[in-house]
């Protein structure tokens, strides 16, 4: 039984686009980190994180105005404006960033800003 569990793995294994078992456990650590009410940021440009960490919200505008995005967004990927990007961090207070410009990717209650491109 032992030497068919083995071979099942490794035919899994060469699957181009199959999730290595560390990956898996990668991916739901991080979510488990969070609660209903929170969401994973990270704000960075190509020399520097300027953000990453759990939040409540974050605050940007783009080309239709200012929007929030919450915990349990759906999808959503945008150009960001010049303008002030806020983050309302898990413990309280808030954070703000003066950008020139950026975009945003809004995938499985995490959102990342990438700045300078």
């Amino acid at each position: 039984m032992a030497e068919e569990e083995k071979k099942q793995d490794k035919k899994k294994a060469e699957e181009p686009n199959a999730k290595k078992p560390e990956d898996t456990k990668t991916d739901e650590y991080e979510q488990s980190k969070l609660d209903d009410s929170s969401i994973n940021v990270k704000i960075y440009s190509p020399f520097k994180v300027y953000f990453n960490g759990a939040a409540k919200s974050i605050s940007a505008e783009n080309d239709t105005g200012p929007f929030d995005i919450l915990p349990k967004h759906h999808n959503f990927m945008t150009l960001l404006n010049a303008g002030e990007i806020t983050v309302a961090k898990q413990g309280g207070g808030d954070q703000k960033y003066r950008i020139a410009r950026g975009v945003m990717h809004v995938k499985k209650n995490q959102v990342i800003v990438f700045l300078d491109v």
